[in-house]
């Protein structure tokens, strides 16, 4: 992996886990996800004009497919998210979802893009995987419910997976800019829930007034980081950059700790400890 591309990663894995503290602070439902989404449509609608009228697309009928699922299969992601963090710890389901997440598109990204899968992936991505893991089953909340957590993570992890090999082969082999692939995936969702909010306005302008700002934090940071992971897609393989993207679970360790007031336990250190080991594993490889 290039320094680049690792660069890219752990810049997108600090806003990553900061957008999820914010999310779970709002957490309540598709009114929720329709918000942020109009905010971030919002927000890059100059920067994605200014990026079409100066970066020609090609836009096939492949092309339009990839990002039309992309937005679909993002969707799902932000719904099961939701749901879970209603129903969870975020210490439950964002280790949960992030360590099914990077494992199913490794396998994908091998068998059904035909990446290489050299000793250092298969090391690499199991050190990561299983750091993920240990993070969650050691950050649960004593006498809570835990299953629930671990099953809307591990439904967040496969829409992950899925959307992780959908958008890559979109940037690598169809050539669609990282920043419009997200662009148009997000105002497919929004379109997609739009006609919900109509039907629910008035409780959506009572949602915003108790999460509006967590709304609005999520709107402008959560594309960041998935663009700027998109972009190190193109720079080294999806095998490579999506365990790679699980340094999020370490920053997501601190931030637990000083914004949630979530307890650290030694399991939980040990955790981050195994996932910088793996992405270091990845990057040396």
């Amino acid at each position: 992996m290039t320094l680049l591309a690792l660069g890219l990663v752990v810049c997108g894995s600090v806003l990553h886990a900061l957008w999820n503290i914010l999310a779970k602070r709002g957490a309540s439902g598709p009114l929720f996800v329709w918000t942020y989404s109009a905010v971030s449509c919002a927000l890059y609608t100059p920067l994605v004009v200014w990026a079409v009228s100066t970066t020609p697309v090609a836009w096939t009928l492949a092309a339009v497919g990839a990002v039309v699922l992309s937005g679909f299969l993002h969707l799902g992601y932000s719904l099961a998210l939701q749901g879970g963090y209603r129903r969870a710890d975020l210490s439950v389901v964002y280790p949960v979802a992030r360590g099914a997440g990077p494992s199913l598109s490794v396998a994908g990204a091998v068998l059904l893009l035909g990446e290489p899968f050299t000793p250092p992936i298969a090391v690499g991505a199991a050190l990561v995987v299983g750091g993920v893991f240990l993070v969650g089953f050691s950050g649960r909340t004593p006498g809570k419910p835990f299953w629930p957590g671990v099953m809307w993570g591990g439904l967040t992890g496969l829409f992950i997976a899925a959307y992780t090999l959908n958008d890559g082969h979109a940037v690598k082999a169809l050539a669609v800019p990282p920043l419009l692939v997200d662009y148009f995936g997000n105002l497919v969702r929004l379109t997609a829930l739009t006609p919900l909010a109509l039907r629910r306005r008035r409780e959506l302008a009572a949602e915003f007034k108790v999460s509006g700002r967590a709304a609005l934090g999520v709107g402008v940071i959560a594309p960041i980081p998935y663009i700027l992971s998109l972009y190190a897609m193109t720079l080294a393989p999806l095998s490579l950059i999506a365990p790679a993207r699980e340094l999020s679970m370490m920053v997501g360790v601190l931030f637990g700790r000083l914004m949630l007031k979530e307890r650290a336990s030694p399991g939980r250190f040990a955790g981050a400890g195994l996932i910088l080991a793996g992405v270091v594993v990845l990057a040396l490889g």
